[in-house]
């Protein structure tokens, strides 16, 4: 008996939640969403329902079903409080839900804790379960339990498509330069170069290393290839043309382009960018700034150990590139500038090494410099301004 008792006494005691809402996770795929609910005056159980992906009048049903739960079981009807990963589904979802009243939110899937063991369990309902219970915690107020997606509005999100498509045209650019220059070089030709105008002509005019004319099939490759060169080009022309055109809107609109564009070394494209992609959001301090880039420095601090991992590439992998490329060039546009001279002056130290790693770290300065100047108007010091 006593040690009934005993047992009685160790057994974990009903968890008690209460809840001053209906809170409801969705499960993403491309065959269903997974809903998993907590509703108040139901303990601590949750309860699962599957809807057909895309089924936005069923996901719409299943809230009002649990709505009239919640009120039969409390006497009282209660806000719905929805959260999702950021995904594949973009945010059209979280827009459908604002548009009905219900609360949504969007969260980092990889700023969520999970387990680390080398063999984890995953299902679609254990990661419903762990939404939710990061949804709890977040709404409790909990520090860093996740990172909740700020949401562009459609006209920020279209606005962005501009640079990011110029980008894939570029690469894509790219990738059939090299295939033609690959072509030709097997074949001993090392000196053609496929943006000239005159491509086609000097195409005819080629020899192999050995003195032949190029073989038939090659040339008819290789005529394909520039056929789908010229398409891209006339399409990043497009495209540039409708950047310009949405530039020129922007600057009524905003003063911040101009003056990204007033400084040297900054150009249309450049300018574009740091403003769609970075500058153009709200920050509260410089470390939101360069924790958005992934230009934050990650800490590892254990014991006695206490070293840099370096940067935590966490954040938005466009405006990164386009930073750290400006950075190389603001050195050979802005020589005398306070971030040139730091560069140079640290890698002075460093005895000529750890450029690469130091140009990390002046990105960082200069995306701070920067929204500093466009948001409180101070002036990056000894930074040259263009001449009208």
């Amino acid at each position: 008996m006593p040690i009934a008792a005993a047992s009685r006494s160790e057994a974990p005691t009903t968890i008690r939640i209460d809840l001053g809402a209906i809170f409801v996770s969705l499960e993403l795929s491309r065959s269903k969403w997974l809903i998993t609910s907590l509703l108040p005056g139901g303990g601590e159980k949750m309860s699962k329902h599957a809807v057909a992906a895309g089924d936005v009048v069923g996901m719409l049903a299943r809230f009002a079903e649990l709505n009239r739960k919640a009120e039969a079981r409390t006497g009282r009807c209660f806000p719905v409080i929805v959260i999702q990963e950021a995904g594949l589904d973009g945010f059209w979802i979280h827009r459908v839900l604002q548009a009905e009243g219900i609360e949504s939110h969007l969260v980092d899937p990889a700023s969520i804790a999970t387990s680390r063991r080398r063999r984890r369990a995953k299902t679609d309902k254990i990661d419903g379960e762990a939404l939710l219970r990061a949804l709890l915690a977040y709404k409790r107020g909990e520090p860093r339990v996740c990172a909740m997606v700020r949401v562009p509005t459609p006209a920020e999100e279209d606005r962005r498509r501009i640079s990011r498509e110029r980008k894939a045209l570029t690469t894509e650019r790219v990738r059939h330069l090299n295939r033609i220059k690959g072509l030709l070089f097997a074949q001993g030709v090392s000196s053609y170069e496929p943006l000239r105008r005159d491509r086609r002509r000097r195409l005819e005019e080629l020899k192999t290393g050995d003195g032949r004319p190029l073989p038939v099939h090659l040339k008819a490759q290789i005529g394909r290839e520039l056929d789908l060169l010229e398409l891209l080009l006339e399409q990043i022309k497009a495209v540039d043309a409708e950047r310009d055109a949405m530039f020129a809107a922007t600057e009524a609109v905003s003063p911040v382009p101009a003056m990204l564009l007033n400084l040297k070394g900054i150009g249309l494209e450049f300018a574009t960018v740091l403003w769609s992609e970075g500058l153009s959001r709200h920050f509260d301090n410089r470390r939101q700034v360069a924790a958005y880039a992934g230009l934050a420095p990650t800490p590892w601090q254990s014991g006695k150990i206490d070293h840099n991992q370096g940067v935590s590439k966490a954040g938005n992998p466009r405006l990164r590139t386009t930073l750290i490329q400006l950075a190389w060039l603001w050195r050979r546009h802005q020589p005398r500038s306070a971030l040139t001279l730091w560069f140079e002056d640290r890698v002075k130290q460093n005895g000529g090494r750890l450029k690469k790693t130091t140009i990390v770290a002046l990105a960082r300065k200069l995306l701070v410099a920067l929204w500093k100047y466009v948001n409180a108007g101070v002036v990056i010091e000894g930074a040259a301004m263009k001449t009208a």
